[in-house]
């Protein structure tokens, strides 16, 4: 069974640093890519970082901040958030996808259940 399971979430000061942590079951980065999406209320899910076994790709609003990695023998994916700003407050979901790069969340087909990020300034 395909699983996503987001942790890592919570409060940060502006500035600060977080790191988001996603659990992958049922598939591996050999043959899937996962991103990280996050989503304000009353906005759609916004694109922020994708990877798999061969690319990276950062929306250009998070590229110098956000910076996403993998541990594949433990089957995870990482984002770290750094410099972290009050507007950067959001549920944070990951995502799988068949390929890395500018992603909609149309192009996702299974997700996680996602993590609170609030920033405080």
């Amino acid at each position: 069974e395909v699983e996503l399971v987001e942790s890592g979430g919570g409060l940060a000061q502006a500035g600060g640093s977080l790191k988001l942590s996603c659990a992958l079951s049922g598939f591996t980065l050999d043959d899937y890519a996962v991103a990280w999406f996050r989503q304000v209320p009353g906005k759609e899910k916004e694109d922020l970082a994708c990877i798999s076994k061969t690319d990276i790709h950062y929306a250009d609003f998070v590229k110098g901040r956000f910076t996403i990695s993998a541990d594949n023998d433990r089957n995870m994916v990482y984002l770290q958030m750094d410099n972290l700003k009050s507007e950067d407050t959001a549920v944070y979901y990951c995502a799988r996808a068949n390929y890395c790069g500018p992603l909609s969340q149309n192009d996702m087909d299974h997700w996680g259940k996602g993590t609170q990020v609030t920033v405080s300034s």
